[in-house]
């Protein structure tokens, strides 16, 4: 069994956020392989079913972003999952640029207050984790403001791609392929070049 988490904030006001990225990525996840979200148990919105041959939990905690450790330890002790090598959470980056992905097996919270908070209710760092580029704060900008601003029109549509590439990570990742999803996730997007060698 693995858990796959995606992180965020509950309620309307917070859909589609920045910091909601995590959500997203399991909403895509949850549609392309037809698991039903909406059981609430362990103070999360929680939707079983199989990805690829294995047994999956989808997990949306409800506790707001800076208590997601504890609906995670929760999950983990109830499911008896090993956090170290059967649990996977996706999570807003604002030091990355909008749309980019980074895959890491363990490291600290790097200032983020959902990762802070499921790294002290585990005892561990050393978990999976797919960060999603959201942008960083425009200068003078308020942090909060821009976490749980949203997205312009542009952005939204890169925001998309990356929900999408974050579920084919994932998926990646069950399979065990760490190296090749971090060969292959973890770049820049290049601009496409013409044959002539001009930027499009």
């Amino acid at each position: 069994m693995f858990v796959i988490a995606g992180l965020g904030n509950p309620g309307k006001d917070y859909e589609k956020t920045r910091h909601n990225a995590g959500f997203c990525c399991i909403d895509v996840l949850a549609s392309r392989y037809n698991i039903n979200i909406r059981e609430n148990e362990h103070k999360a919105l929680v939707g079983k079913g199989y990805i690829e041959g294995q047994k999956v939990i989808l997990v949306k905690p409800q506790t707001y972003m800076n208590n997601s450790g504890e609906a995670i330890r929760e999950i983990t002790d109830y499911y008896k999952v090993d956090p170290e090598s059967e649990l996977l959470i996706l999570y807003d980056d604002i030091s990355l640029d909008v749309g980019m992905l980074r895959i890491r097996d363990k490291g600290s919270a790097g200032g983020h207050n959902g990762i802070k908070s499921i790294i002290s209710h585990l005892g561990t760092q050393n978990f999976l984790r797919i960060k999603i580029g959201v942008g960083d704060k425009v200068p003078q900008g308020d942090l909060v403001d821009h976490v749980l601003g949203h997205f312009n029109a542009d952005d939204s549509k890169m925001m998309k791609e990356a929900f999408e590439k974050g579920a084919e990570a994932a998926v990646m990742l069950l399979g065990g392929d760490l190296e090749k999803a971090m060969n292959i996730y973890n770049r820049k997007n290049k601009p496409q070049e013409d044959k002539d060698g001009s930027v499009l």
